[in-house]
């Protein structure tokens, strides 16, 4: 009986150590952060002073924190190791395109994503970006006092806080505004002179957007603001929310697929020198290609001996004669017809120079000329 007992005795000993340590080894590995302030249009003052803050944050909490301003960071090696990727004062295109790639496989691999002020002015060229962060820039007043709703108390960025909170900041208005986002901070346009929203004017908020987790707060153009007491625990709140659980990233669903290595391709220079704005190209079944270029030449190259030659040339609108004036028309694309082995039909889209329209015209590629 004696033996019994302490048989089940260390049973459960084994069972809770196990327990114990299955447990903590989930958590053995802390939150990881990648802060990011590449900037390519206006700087803010404010970075180095945030970049300390998150950094300190990030030691209270027990996170670790990486800052960097190397877009290559975006990549599925690299992103893969953070729990979220804080987007501090960015501005314009900070990313490249395969460099988008890696951001949007990651968010949609689980990743969380914090923007900070003017996060919100940058990559108004990809769509995705701008539902992510949650709206854009539209302008700002001059810095001034203005008083903040506190719409959600019920979340952990925003509970600590008055239900009016005044500050002094400098306070976007916003455009494209994503009408997913969930509001935590609104301004009072009353309390302050040129907003633009009107009786919606969002400054912070979060969303759970194509497989992640979104946090923005427009709070954070000023030095004082990152060593603010209140400001700092509302950034924290949403750090929080974009780490989430701290589970694995899982690529295994993503739907973006990833761009391919650049030792998958071999290059091969076909010619240079020789062309002038090309804009576009198609590839015939013989791998011939023609190549517009836009003040109008039509250029053919001959796979077998290796020329370019030109094809035709049409009179397009392709430059001015009023000075300081530019022209973007011109020959703006070509594709080969899907059945062009029997019809040799080539579709090219071009501005004529004789009328201001743009036009898709059918041609016909004879002995390599265009008819």
């Amino acid at each position: 009986m004696k033996n019994r007992f302490v048989q089940i005795l260390v049973t459960g000993i084994i069972v809770m150590v196990c327990f114990t340590f299955g447990k903590w080894s989930k958590q053995e590995k802390p939150p990881r952060l990648l802060v990011f302030s590449k900037t390519a249009g206006y700087r803010h003052q404010s970075i180095e002073a945030g970049k300390a803050a998150l950094v300190k944050l990030g030691k209270e909490q027990g996170y670790r924190v990486d800052t960097t301003e190397n877009a290559a960071y975006f990549n599925d090696d690299s992103l893969k190791n953070y729990s979220a990727v804080v987007f501090l004062s960015t501005t314009m295109n900070v990313l490249n395109a395969a460099q988008e790639t890696g951001f949007k496989r990651y968010i949609q691999a689980g990743g969380g994503f914090v923007g900070i002020h003017a996060a919100s002015d940058t990559e108004y060229d990809w769509p995705w970006y701008g539902k992510l962060v949650g709206a854009y820039f539209l302008s700002h007043p001059k810095q001034q006092e203005a008083v903040i709703n506190v719409v959600n108390k019920n979340n952990i960025a925003t509970s600590h806080l008055p239900e009016k909170w005044k500050r002094w900041d400098e306070w976007y208005n916003y455009k494209d505004i994503n009408p997913d986002i969930k509001v935590l901070l609104s301004l009072d346009e009353k309390s302050y002179e040129d907003g633009k929203n009107g009786d919606n004017h969002p400054i912070a908020w979060y969303h759970e957007f194509d497989g992640g987790r979104s946090f923005y707060t427009g709070l954070g153009h000023t030095d004082e603001s990152f060593s603010d007491p209140l400001f700092l625990k509302h950034l924290l709140g949403g750090i929080k929310y974009a780490v989430g659980n701290n589970a694995p990233l899982k690529y295994s669903g993503v739907s973006t697929p990833s761009v391919p290595d650049d030792d998958r391709f071999v290059k091969t220079v076909l010619t240079q020198g020789t062309l002038f704005e090309p804009t576009e190209l198609a590839v015939l079944p013989n791998l011939d290609l023609i190549v517009v270029q836009r003040r109008g030449e039509i250029m053919h190259y001959n796979q077998k001996t290796k020329q370019l030659t030109q094809a035709g040339l049409l009179n397009v609108y392709h430059k001015t004669n009023i000075a300081s004036v530019n022209a973007e028309e011109g020959i703006l694309g070509v594709a080969a017809d899907p059945d062009f082995i029997n019809n040799n039909h080539l579709f090219i889209f071009y501005s004529p120079a004789d009328t201001s329209v743009n036009r898709l015209s059918r041609f016909t590629l004879k002995n390599n000329k265009i008819d």
